[in-house]
């Protein structure tokens, strides 16, 4: 699949230009690099989500992911994804971080996402989940 692009060879949207589309047409001809969510907003969501995301699967596991998502495509991917898993989500109160480990093997195990729970399985264990509370947590989803 080839992606759309503009003359510039920028990828220029998903949009058709048909009138059910219009409302994405100013979205579509923003150049990748100015489309990549850097408001005041999303600066401070991002900065939680960096520091809550590194405490959880290692600051060397973030800098990998987000070296290899710095593209102008994936840099949004990788910035909405530390914003609203890691800066929102992860960051709330009311489950601590082992119990929210324990809730991620648990769905990823049952969605089948295998590099993900590698990844959360250490994370696990960085947030103080045993090895015997993995173990159960994977066959309970079995």
């Amino acid at each position: 699949m080839s992606l759309p692009t503009n003359s510039k060879g920028e990828f220029a949207g998903l949009v058709t230009g048909n009138s059910d589309t219009e409302h994405n047409t100013a979205n579509a001809t923003v150049p990748l690099s100015q489309n990549n969510m850097d408001t005041p907003v999303h600066q401070s969501l991002y900065a939680q989500g960096y520091e809550m995301r590194k405490k959880v699967v290692g600051e060397d596991y973030v800098a990998r992911a987000l070296e290899k998502g710095s593209s102008d495509f994936m840099r949004p991917l990788q910035q909405f994804a530390t914003e609203s898993a890691w800066g929102t989500i992860w960051t709330r109160p009311g489950l601590s971080l082992r119990d929210r480990s324990l809730l991620n093997l648990v769905m990823l195990t049952s969605l089948g996402k295998w590099i993900e729970l590698g990844t959360h399985v250490r994370g696990a264990v960085r947030n103080g989940v045993t090895e015997v509370e993995i173990r159960e947590a994977l066959l309970q989803a079995s």
